[in-house]
């Protein structure tokens, strides 16, 4: 059942990929060491996913678990990452830089952003981390990327609606603020009603801990989440 909101689920193999794809995700977001936060996935495991799921996927660019300040050799290889996105077929980035302040890094976001053109970028969690976040948001539309991603500073987005309301309404049509981490079926109507988004994001490591060993159990819940979701249409 396809909804006008927008699901996208985060996964790290291949085979959640498919049944993220069945289970009536509208996208996929492939990263590598989910319980790290993501980092990049190799250019093997792009291929395969590209060859095997016809849905929208945007790749996780992040040389590293740990922080979000990186050393310029780690942002070259960053830059190097991109472009093996775009040379994989990817259909987008994500991505997030800090300063050590913890501000968000704008300059060499861009610069990664124009790289990765004309593909979108999406800003993801490091943002959660900044101290002051509706001066970060706008932080993020200076860097041009099309997406951001968060919990609205929280550990799950479901602690965070009214935040993450005000960042939707800030953002208006400037940038796509996405709702993510700890949405699922039974709390995604809520967090729909009370802050507005149209596009949200879940990995369900919260119902379903180890998608790679219960990937029926996964593609159930996925389907479970796009249900609920276009049952608010």
């Amino acid at each position: 059942m396809r909804s006008r909101y927008f699901l996208e689920i985060s996964v790290e193999s291949v085979d959640a990929a498919m049944a993220a794809e069945r289970g009536g995700a509208q996208r996929i977001e492939f990263c590598s060491n989910a319980r790290e936060g993501g980092t990049t996935p190799s250019p093997e495991l792009l291929r395969a996913v590209r060859e095997r799921v016809r849905l929208p996927i945007v790749s996780m660019v992040r040389t590293r678990a740990g922080d979000f300040l990186y050393s310029d050799g780690e942002f070259a290889a960053m830059r190097r990452e991109v472009e093996a996105a775009k040379e994989l077929q990817m259909d987008g980035i994500v991505l997030g830089l800090l300063k050590a302040d913890g501000r968000i890094d704008v300059a060499r976001s861009a610069q990664l952003i124009e790289q990765a053109r004309p593909l979108p970028v999406t800003f993801h969690r490091a943002f959660d981390e900044c101290a002051d976040l509706r001066k970060s948001l706008e932080d993020v539309i200076k860097t041009g990327a099309a997406r951001l991603l968060t919990s609205g500073g929280k550990r799950t987005a479901d602690q965070a609606l009214e935040l993450l309301a005000d960042l939707v309404r800030s953002a208006a049509e400037r940038l796509i603020v996405m709702p993510g981490s700890g949405l699922h079926a039974g709390n995604i109507q809520d967090a729909l009603k009370k802050t507005g988004a149209r596009e949200y994001h879940a990995g369900l490591s919260s119902v379903v801990p180890d998608p790679a060993n219960n990937i029926g159990t996964f593609e159930r819940e996925v389907r479970k989440l796009a249900e609920a979701l276009a049952s608010c249409d």
